[in-house]
């Protein structure tokens, strides 16, 4: 993608549907008059009152408790400087963004128009009775150090300067991590600073808390080394300033075993590397270009231990890794500061995380076979979902056993509880999705290519490398379309309507009708079949000419069905072709099926769809947890529409005795844990979290699904086909672009899923 065009999608990003990041929401019902007056007036005056009378009933009666103040001034923001508080905006919404998706913290921005460091300590005083936090962010040194100190010592309330204490927090984990692995003492290793700033400064604080001497290390700033002999140090260079009679980074670097990039990009030669002690640990971690690049680095020195701030490469120190887990923590036990306990607690959380066996979702998300504990894995992954339960505990811990926290957490079990239903409504799944699919790209069809929003959908996922498009449609609108659209990737384009593919309507039609031609196919009808998209795309992947296709974006979708029924039939074994949808929901991922096929399916049907779908989610890296959905609950009814659903349920306790599933049983029993075990403790589904749903039939499962997406405003991804032969699935009419992708990423795994099994096979 070209820079221009990057900057033009960055600009639409913020500005459309509506500008900006965040929003507020209520989370009290507003919807009658007496809600509205225990909302405002009268009833808004008894919580008050009570607050009047103890101040720290804000933290039961308001928001506070889960508020940060995401504050700036603007003077350091990202790699652009000094650019003011209204341009960093943006950086801070991003921040807030952050906050929540992967804490479930609520984080207000708040931009602060003065670079005098009095009036910029006493604004964040005034302001602070409203946050039970203060995230200080993107303000220059040395300034950023003088406010801090005073705000840490004036509040009462967790404060924290990210730049400077995230990257320390995440590098030092690494870094223990990588001393680990080279089989060397932090008390003994040579350590080199490249940057004299904020997050320089904080860094080799913090390696120096965990045991590194101060004799063995060097820091250099734009000028170069800084020694104890030059004149008009500040006080925080003098900190770090070395006796040692080197000037240069070249000189530094000479028998170093660790090198800490926080100053700017192509800095470190090859030559720099090879002088360097035996396994060099290398953190470059200038963005967006680090002091050397990843793959010179690795090719120069094949010992070296490698890290970076990029994500496109393996050891990414990502921030994000850190702030939001360190303010639920201290949120969570209302701590009154962020000390240095807390942060080290951080730290050994994430370095001893790294070591723990990886969920499978993780490798899934990053496109991994495996990731485990070594050279190229010494920090956790951003998307790993221990995140949330295993270092807020550890700081609240901290907090605690260091006398900061005013409400100590007594069961742990139920805080990591609370705290993983925290992690539900983001994204993961999608992140999972793609990342997946990019592991492993495959050929897929887009049989509506001439239409605007598909032809989009084909263009990000060409450029997101999650697929390789083969686009369907009329040549010259299509042409035009990627004229408008900056698509200038060399990509297949076919017109099935066009003479130019007679021999492959050839060969498609004879391959179709030697499968129907008892079915009251001609060869003649087939041929004129060939010419219409979804069977020639169909035809596309059963040849073997694609390895997936998704359409249905333009048309009903019984009529996209018939071709790919016809075409590509159901796989081996299977009874019903069935469909699922993934549900994006504020409880996490719910699987529901069938909810487009199957309009009145039988016993034996439904437990086969139950096992299709469990294969689904087992895909995706979920352990199905599956309710078999009626309006009944295990033999209250003794109607046919009931017993169906109890007779499915036996069908799979003694086909599948290892599925966790049971029913027959209400939508809400089988969503409320709590209700489904005080009630029904004999469930196999009882203490469980139910994440897929089968429904008795095509109605009630196609107007649920569609209820969660347009009132509760949950993403969907599917109806994701089950039961075919080929990786083909239909989209549901007029689906937007973000769902064309996702279908797509769907379409890739099924692809690769199919391809595993015939290696697996072939192999036996």
């Amino acid at each position: 993608m070209s820079k221009e065009k990057q900057r033009r999608e960055a600009l639409v990003y913020h500005a459309k549907p509506q500008p900006g990041k965040i929003k507020i929401v209520p989370t009290k019902p507003y919807s009658t008059q007496r809600d509205l007056a225990l909302a405002y007036s009268p009833g808004v005056a008894e919580p008050c009152l009570e607050i009047a009378k103890n101040k720290d009933n804000a933290y039961k009666y308001t928001s506070k408790g889960n508020l940060v103040a995401i504050i700036s001034n603007g003077t350091a923001v990202l790699g652009l400087g000094n650019i003011g508080p209204e341009a960093s905006k943006p950086v801070m919404e991003g921040k807030g963004l952050l906050f929540k998706i992967f804490a479930d913290i609520d984080g207000i921005d708040i931009e602060v128009d003065t670079e005098d460091v009095d009036k910029f300590i006493e604004t964040v005083k005034m302001i602070a009775p409203t946050f039970g936090g203060i995230n200080l962010e993107d303000i220059k040194a040395p300034e950023a150090f003088e406010i801090e100190r005073r705000l840490k010592e004036e509040l009462d309330i967790p404060v924290m300067h990210d730049d400077q204490h995230g990257t320390a927090i995440i590098s030092a984990a690494a870094l223990l991590n990588a001393l680990e692995i080279a089989e060397k003492k932090i008390e003994e290793v040579r350590i080199v600073i490249s940057g004299a700033g904020a997050a320089a400064v904080s860094c080799t604080k913090l390696y120096k808390a965990f045991g590194a001497k101060a004799e063995n290390i060097v820091m250099l700033d734009s000028k170069g080394v800084i020694r104890k002999d030059a004149e008009n140090l500040s006080a925080a260079k003098k900190e770090f300033a070395t006796d040692r009679k080197i000037d240069t980074l070249d000189e530094a670097m000479v028998d170093a075993d660790v090198f800490i990039g926080l100053s700017i990009a192509n800095i470190v030669s090859p030559e720099m590397l090879k002088s360097m002690a035996p396994n060099p640990i290398v953190f470059a971690m200038a963005n967006p270009d680090p002091e050397i690049a990843y793959d010179l680095a690795i090719d120069t020195r094949k010992d070296i231990i490698m890290a970076t701030g990029r994500s496109d490469h393996p050891n990414q120190v990502n921030n994000v890794l850190g702030f939001p887990f360190i303010f639920r923590g201290a949120l969570d036990v209302r701590a009154t500061a962020i000390n240095e306990a807390m942060k080290m607690a951080a730290v050994k959380a994430l370095a001893e995380l790294t070591k723990q066996p990886v969920p499978e979702q993780v490798n899934i998300a990053y496109g991994e076979t495996r990731l485990t504990f070594g050279r190229e894995y010494i920090i956790p992954k951003p998307f790993d979902q221990r995140l949330i339960h295993e270092v807020p505990p550890a700081v609240a811990k901290a907090a605690m056993d260091s006398g900061v926290a005013k409400a100590p957490i007594s069961d742990w079990d139920k805080y990591k509880e609370e705290l993983m239903l925290r992690s539900g409504n983001d994204n993961k799944v999608v992140r999972l999705l793609h990342g997946r699919a990019r592991s492993n790209a495959k050929k897929i069809v887009f049989a509506e290519a001439d239409h605007l929003d598909v032809l989009k959908a084909a263009q990000i996922v060409h450029e997101e490398g999650i697929a390789e498009p083969i686009l369907l449609g009329r040549k010259d609108i299509i042409l035009e379309l990627k004229k408008e659209l900056e698509f200038d990737a060399d990509i297949a384009i076919i017109d099935p309507m066009s003479d130019e593919f007679d021999e492959r309507h050839v060969r498609y039609a004879t391959k179709y009708w030697e499968s129907r031609k008892r079915s009251g196919v001609t060869f003649y009808s087939a041929k004129i079949k060939m010419r219409e998209r979804n069977y020639f795309g169909a035809m596309m992947v059963l040849e073997g000419d694609a390895d997936g296709m998704v359409s249905g974006y333009s048309r009903a979708y019984p009529t996209v069905v018939k071709p790919i029924l016809e075409v590509i039939g159901r796989a081996s074994g299977v009874k019903k072709v069935a469909t699922v949808n993934i549900m994006i929901t504020e409880r996490g991922p719910l699987f529901l099926a069938d909810t487009s096929i199957n309009i009145e399916p039988n016993a034996e049907e439904l437990a086969d769809i139950a096992k299709m779908t469990a294969n689904v989610a087992s895909t995706f890296g979920f352990d199905p947890v599956l309710a078999m959905l009626s309006y009944a609950n295990f033999g209250s009814s003794t109607h046919p529409n009931a017993t169906k659903v109890r007779e499915a349920v036996r069908i799979l306790h003694e086909t599948a005795p290892n599925l966790v599933v049971d029913g027959e049983i209400q939508t809400d029993f089988a969503l409320n844990k709590e209700l489904h075990e005080s009630k029904f403790p004999f469930s196999k589904l009882a203490g469980r979290k139910v994440n897929t749903l089968i429904f008795p039939n095509l109605e009630s499962s196609n107007i649920t699904y569609k209820l969660l997406k347009e009132l509760n405003g949950a993403d969907s991804i599917g109806p994701i086909m089950v039961g075919l032969r080929k990786a083909v699935h239909i989209m549901q009419l007029g689906a937007s672009v973000d769902e064309i992708v996702n279908m797509a990423a769907v379409a890739v795994i099924d692809a690769q899923e199919r391809e595993k099994r015939k290696k697996a096979k072939g192999s036996k």
